[in-house]
């Protein structure tokens, strides 16, 4: 469990409450419990992973508080999401598993990068690969 609470200039200063042995509803609703009322009142937003379990004993112990999934696996579930689409595309398209010199091949590790972060070349190449065939608008847009 992590304090994400920012300071009186905005920064996070996250710091670590407790570790909690177990990853079930029941231990993080035991541990949410035993902080008492007066702490779990004061909890406005839940940042948590996309665990069903997580969220079950967030909505009967925190049920005035927002959950949010957090940033790591926001990202993490997207680039699953556009990794999964590029090789069903990729298989579509050439019949066979990703081989070098295929156009999605070729990109897929530049399109686990942030868009902020890639070079011009980089980006030349993203177009390239797109442009190669007409199915690839789907990974584009995923």
């Amino acid at each position: 469990m992590v304090d994400l609470t920012t300071d009186e200039n905005g920064q996070v200063r996250a710091r670590l409450l407790d570790l909690v042995q177990g990853r079930t509803r029941a231990a993080y609703a035991d541990w949410l419990e035993a902080r008492g009322e007066e702490f779990t009142e004061g909890v406005d937003v839940v940042t948590l992973d996309p665990f069903q379990g997580y969220k079950s004993a967030i909505d009967d112990e925190l049920a005035d508080a927002t959950a949010v999934l957090d940033a790591f696996h926001v990202v993490a579930l997207g680039t699953r999401c556009v990794d999964e689409v590029r090789r069903r595309v990729q298989q579509d398209t050439t019949g066979h598993r990703g081989r070098k010199g295929d156009p999605l091949y070729g990109v897929q590790t530049i399109l686990c990068a942030g868009a902020e972060n890639l070079t011009d070349k980089q980006r030349a190449r993203i177009e390239r690969a797109f442009a190669a065939h007409e199915a690839h608008e789907a990974v584009d847009l995923t």
